[in-house]
């Protein structure tokens, strides 16, 4: 199987972090050998912490997408994993893409949410929690089933210096759980591989988003919306112009 992961954010250094956190996820988790593909969006904020920057890294990861999955790319995928906590333009990619296309929370909702009635999502940015509660209502989930926690150090900020945030999750984390989370989900692509670090701290469980969109990526769960003609386009790129005349029923 071969996975293309991207990176919503343009800073290279979280590309390379979750390609190293993914390559050793794969046989802790179980799931397949698999071909992982890192890319990085094309444009954009060097990490995504605002609304304004989530609308511009829509573009830029249908952009990202349609640079390595469209007709110019002969070995192909078998599918997408869009590696930012905020799922930029997931509905617009799958309704163009030919493959199955996820997303790092909506695939961590869905696990912890078989595990608990009442979860949290915990993320770096204070600006993350109203957009992420939003994300949650759109899908049907309320505060009274997924609750959103954030800490002060963006995601970029705890990539740099995990150790010193480790403290500052754990805490948010033990809040959450006293609010009534039956597990914490740590999200956001700047915190790959710190649940493992800080579940030792918790009474309930603590996923990783990134194992999450993993498992659902390579398990085989279909995530495509039917396709839709789409109308001409003025100045996009190439490559997303050709997968937009592309793209029908």
């Amino acid at each position: 199987m071969r996975l293309l992961l991207l990176n919503g954010n343009t800073d290279p250094a979280i590309t390379d972090l979750l390609a190293a956190r993914a390559a050793e996820a794969l046989p802790r988790l179980g799931l397949p050998p698999a071909e992982i593909v890192p890319a990085t969006a094309p444009f954009g904020a060097r990490y995504i912490a605002t609304r304004a920057a989530v609308a511009i890294a829509g573009h830029a990861v249908l952009a990202g997408l349609a640079a390595h999955v469209g007709a110019g790319n002969p070995r192909g995928f078998d599918a997408a994993l869009i590696a930012c906590f905020g799922e930029p333009g997931i509905e617009a990619a799958r309704e163009i893409l030919p493959i199955p296309v996820h997303g790092l929370a909506e695939a961590s909702i869905a696990a912890a949410l078989r595990l608990a009635p009442r979860i949290a999502l915990l993320t770096g940015g204070a600006a993350w929690v109203p957009m992420l509660q939003d994300f949650a209502l759109v899908r049907g989930h309320g505060p009274d089933r997924v609750l959103v926690r954030g800490v002060a150090p963006t995601g970029d900020m705890i990539a740099r210096d995990p150790d010193g945030a480790l403290a500052i999750l754990a805490e948010a984390a033990q809040a959450a759980a006293r609010d009534g989370a039956g597990v914490v989900v740590l999200g956001g692509a700047g915190l790959a591989g710190l649940a493992q670090r800080l579940a030792p701290m918790l009474p309930v469980p603590v996923l990783d988003s990134l194992d999450c969109g993993l498992a659902a990526a390579l398990g085989g769960v279909a995530a495509m919306a039917p396709r839709a003609r789409q109308a001409p386009q003025l100045g996009l790129d190439p490559a997303l112009d050709r997968m937009l005349a592309a793209a029908g029923p």
